[in-house]
């Protein structure tokens, strides 16, 4: 009797929790792409940020689409990587062989096609190796780069092209009024000397100050004005922030050799990544 009694609390607990329920949430399927592969897939994983779908199939091949469906590019592995798991960044990949017992770290360069033209820019116009910098004029570690960037120009003279993108943060309030006022200054010739004089106030922007330095460098100032409110200007730096959006930038500074994300900013980073440009390009001495 105590056993029966115990039992129906018990069938009467999980009632009451919705556990013996017939009732249940439906749940509908839609097919949102289909990947046509002319390969058998063996494994697939989705890259951490969600851009990208890698597809292992049976030939010793990573597939690598976008997740609209676009192929990106195929790349050739051990065929004894059997499985591969995304990792904890867009650019990594974990290839697992279970034959051999190893799990390989991948990292990827994607190479993303900047959009350069009209951007102001330092160098050669047709040097073999382009670094596009994504940048904030109220960016203290910005600011701190310009010195860096001005001796990789000078270490690689002819070979390497600097151009300026603008890409003014949300939380900097002055940023992209005086990001306006070196393009206004670029109409005169003078981007990259008001440039320098915005990043040494960078902590300081503000509207006298840029007229302050328009002035010292000699700008016509009622040109400048007009062209601070040139709706040109103003859609050039939106395309920037387009153009910085759609190749993954996060924050500022944010630099691109030849298209791929350079992540190590120090000056030996800066020349790797110009060797193995020029390196691919036949033209590293």
């Amino acid at each position: 009797m105590k056993m029966r009694y115990a039992a129906f609390v018990f069938l009467s607990l999980l009632i009451g929790l919705g556990v013996c329920s017939p009732s249940h949430a439906a749940v509908e399927m839609t097919i949102a792409r289909t990947l046509n592969l002319e390969e058998t897939p063996v494994d697939t994983a989705l890259s951490a940020g969600g851009k990208y779908i890698f597809v292992l199939t049976d030939k010793g091949k990573v597939l690598v689409y976008t997740t609209e469906g676009k192929a990106i590019d195929t790349i050739p592995v051990d065929k004894s990587v059997d499985s591969i798991k995304a990792g904890p960044r867009e650019e990594i990949l974990l290839l697992v062989s279970s034959k051999k017992k190893t799990v390989e770290m991948a990292v990827l360069d994607f190479v993303q096609e900047i959009n350069t033209s009209g951007s102001p820019f330092k160098g050669s116009a047709d040097a073999p190796v382009t670094i596009a910098l994504f940048t904030d004029f109220q960016c203290p570690y910005c600011a701190r780069i310009v010195p860096l960037l001005n001796q990789v120009l000078e270490k690689n003279k002819g070979k390497v092209k600097l151009v300026f993108k603008n890409y003014p943060l949300s939380s900097h309030q002055f940023a992209r009024k005086a990001a306006t006022a070196a393009l206004a200054a670029g109409k005169q010739g003078k981007f990259w000397e008001l440039h320098d004089r915005l990043f040494q106030n960078y902590n300081r922007l503000n509207d006298q100050v840029v007229q302050d330095q328009a002035q010292q460098l000699g700008l016509d100032m009622q040109k400048f004005e007009k062209d601070m409110n040139d709706p040109q200007v103003a859609q050039a730096i939106n395309q920037d922030l387009q153009d910085g959006n759609k190749a993954g930038v996060r924050g500022t500074p944010t630099f691109y050799v030849n298209g791929v994300l350079l992540r190590n900013t120090n000056l030996e980073g800066f020349q790797a990544a110009i060797d193995k440009e020029l390196e691919k390009k036949g033209k590293k001495q």
